[in-house]
């Protein structure tokens, strides 16, 4: 029998639909043998529906796999135009550390961005000290922290803010409930900054250190500020050194310190208080219950004033560190403060270091700590003041009876004698 050909169509050399069974050659349903039989109606008809089965089945297949694939494409394509639109909006909305918004505020004020601010707005501790902002300079930094979490103490002295800076970075710390800690120092914050600062002092409830050291602040800034400490109650820590208070600011201030129930440090030293200002600081310190740290160095409290001190010092029992060093105290006021000593249970550190108090009032003061069972004293300062020899025998009975006391002096000095010879 001869050899039958193959089938024109590939696909149906393996299509199962296109064989008889049992049987292994494939029939081609358009020629018939040699012997002129054409091939059944029933094969012809099975391999035109094995074709057609094949065929749909294909079709099936194609249009199913590209259905996949076009699923998977709008599912890359979704998910990537997603993810964009995802990632723009948090670039916008979400801004914790104020850096994109410094940014642009420094392109409309015209202020060049300072790359160490943008570096460490993350820190909880930012220093900006000697950075020359400026007002411009300061009010876009104020702007950009105005919503920023992770600045908790921010150093900013020493950066001329003048009062239109320092009116800003106030207006910052109204919106601001994070930072606790605030150095404003060496700016010249003038009456508009002094008075800025006292209307978020009855706002601010965060706020717990705060320096304005070195400002030329005079009495009428003063009064602002007395305002702010008699409805303010979360100040911790106040430092009003190197200023221009006078005697009018001494009083204000006294009846302030008298009614602020938080404050437990306040630093003003290198001032003008002296007379009544003097007396008002002492008495409000007498009738406080609160201030532990006070530092009135470098002022002119006189012998008034310290007699005042003596007075306080006899009533106010939780004071813990006192420092009257160069005020023009003679021994007269150093009469006075023994006297208040030789009462008081708190004051663990005392410092009266040059002041013309001579020899013979450290002595007056070394007794009245010999003579108070009661007394806490851990450091006394008598530091550049001219001594005799019997103190220092007085020195070492008062150290047996305290011995944890510690007496900064500096020892007996000599007469001075001419030499002739080197005349």
């Amino acid at each position: 029998m001869p050899k039958l050909p193959l089938s024109p169509v590939p696909e149906q050399e393996n299509d199962v639909g296109g064989q008889w069974p049992g049987s292994s050659s494939s029939f081609d349903v358009s020629q018939s043998d040699d012997s002129g039989s054409s091939s059944s109606p029933d094969s012809a008809v099975g391999g035109k529906e094995g074709e057609s089965c094949h065929v749909e089945k294909a079709e099936d297949d194609s249009e199913e796999g590209e259905c996949e694939e076009e699923t998977k494409e709008d599912a890359e394509c979704e998910e990537e135009w997603d993810t964009d639109l995802e990632t723009e909006e948090s670039k916008k909305v979400y801004d914790p550390t104020g850096k994109a918004k410094y940014l642009e505020i420094c392109q409309t004020h015209g202020v060049t961005p300072v790359s160490y601010f943008m570096r460490h707005m993350k820190d909880s501790e930012l220093s900006l000290m000697h950075h020359g902002l400026g007002p411009k300079g300061a009010k876009a930094v104020a702007l950009s922290l105005a919503n920023n979490t992770s600045v908790v103490k921010l150093n900013l002295s020493d950066n001329w803010l003048n009062e239109d800076g320092t009116a800003a970075v106030a207006e910052m710390l109204k919106e601001n409930c994070y930072i606790s800690d605030i150095d404003l120092s060496e700016n010249r914050l003038g009456m508009k900054g002094a008075k800025a600062l006292s209307a978020v002092l009855q706002e601010n409830t965060t706020l717990v250190t705060l320096k304005l050291s070195g400002n030329e602040l005079n009495d009428q800034a003063a009064k602002y500020l007395a305002g702010a400490l008699l409805t303010n109650n979360k100040l911790e820590s106040l430092d009003l050194s190197h200023n221009a208070f006078g005697e009018s600011a001494g009083e204000v201030l006294g009846a302030a310190i008298a009614e602020n129930a938080g404050m437990k440090e306040l630093d003003l030293s290198w001032n003008c208080f002296r007379g009544k200002g003097a007396v008002a600081v002492a008495k409000g310190l007498g009738a406080n219950i609160f201030l532990r740290v006070l530092d009135l160095s470098y002022n002119g409290f006189g012998n008034k004033g310290a007699a005042a001190l003596g007075e306080a010092l006899k009533i106010n029992n939780v004071l813990e560190e006192l420092n009257v060093g160069n005020n023009r105290i003679s021994l007269e006021g150093a009469l006075c403060l023994a006297l208040g000593l030789k009462e008081n249970k708190t004051l663990r550190c005392l410092s009266v270091a040059r002041n013309p108090i001579q020899s013979e009032g450290c002595i007056r003061i070394l007794k009245s700590i010999q003579a108070n069972p009661g007394a806490v004293l851990e450091v006394l300062d008598f530091s550049e003041i001219v001594l005799k020899q019997d103190f220092t025998g007085l020195c070492d009975a008062v150290q047996e009876t305290f011995p944890g006391l510690q007496i900064k002096h500096d020892g007996t000095r000599p007469s001075f004698r001419t030499n002739q010879s080197k005349m």
